[in-house]
């Protein structure tokens, strides 16, 4: 799919896929495209072309649009209102009667935590109860897919987690569930796969242990004994040492190294054995997310 704007700026050929029961994260910069991506597939933006379905549905059909759910990342509710008011209004828009809405309400209300609430007006409530009130609202049409816009950028670390908590108890549901963020760890937490855009574009899409495995190098931890001159010289040759940490009283030698291939790490051991060394630990550190993200945003100096 792709959106263009008069004035720059947009979504271009954009192509992904979910699996049912999933929660999957569309991680980007702020303005890399994830909103207007997401407002495409809700229904609230026309695409200049492409197309995409909806739980086999066509996008922005009213068939589709009743199976989705849709928190959209600034949203402000009429704080004069309780938040069974607030709900009741969102039944009567989704045309429920009074007995099935009443029904709905409770259990979205348990769903995220605001069971006992019901009566408490809106501006009363944290930032964090207003996130899981939205979050409510987008939970009443019951829906199989559930569209979530930056759902934690403005919460705090207790906020954050409650909004996880809620979001994996969904997927236990068997609910759909796709996350645009770009708080890398958050996606980290809860993402099994996982798309990276950048400028409007898909520079990378996968499971997240496999991109995870797609860096350019790989840092190895070392610590050995015996490691003279003449060895030093010939892990060199391996790998690039970033850091060297020497314990004199312990007799050892701990090295931060890095290696372009993995498959290096089985020389690397040969080479300190046979070379009369020691080896008390030799492991490969995981890349993380930002060490990913940095890579993939490599270029750009400011967020688009």
């Amino acid at each position: 799919m792709t959106k263009l704007y008069p004035g720059g700026g947009g979504c271009f050929d954009i192509s992904l896929s979910l699996g049912a029961g999933d929660i999957f994260g569309l991680l980007g910069p702020n303005g890399a495209g994830k909103s207007t991506f997401i407002k495409m597939l809700v229904g609230l933006l026309t695409p200049t072309s492409g197309r995409a379905r909806i739980l086999g549905l066509p996008h922005g059909s009213l068939e589709a649009r009743r199976q989705v759910g849709f928190l959209p990342e600034n949203f402000r509710y009429h704080d004069w209102m309780t938040a069974a008011e607030l709900l009741e209004f969102h039944g009567t828009l989704h045309g429920l009667s009074r007995g099935e809405a009443r029904q709905r309400i409770a259990q979205a209300l348990a769903t995220v935590g605001l069971k006992g609430l019901e009566k408490r007006l809106i501006h009363t409530f944290s930032k964090g109860m207003q996130q899981r009130l939205g979050l409510a609202v987008a939970l009443l049409p019951r829906p199989r897919l559930l569209f979530l816009d930056e759902p934690t950028s403005a919460l705090d670390p207790i906020g954050r987690r409650e909004i996880r908590e809620i979001m994996q108890e969904l997927q236990d549901r068997g609910l759909t569930i796709f996350l645009n963020s770009h708080l890398l760890t958050e996606v980290e937490k809860v993402c099994r796969k996982v798309a990276v855009i950048r400028r409007g574009r898909i520079v990378a899409t996968g499971n997240l242990e496999e991109l995870l495995g797609m860096g350019r190098h790989h840092e190895v931890q070392l610590e050995a004994g015996g490691l003279t001159a003449a060895l030093l010289q010939c892990i060199e040759q391996i790998a690039s040492v970033l850091h060297r940490e020497d314990d004199p009283a312990a007799g050892r030698t701990r090295l931060r190294l890095r290696v372009d291939d993995q498959d290096k790490l089985p020389l690397l051991a040969e080479t300190v054995v046979h070379g009369g060394g020691r080896i008390y630990n030799l492991s490969m550190a995981q890349n993380s997310l930002e060490d990913l993200f940095v890579d993939l945003m490599a270029g750009d100096q400011a967020d688009v």
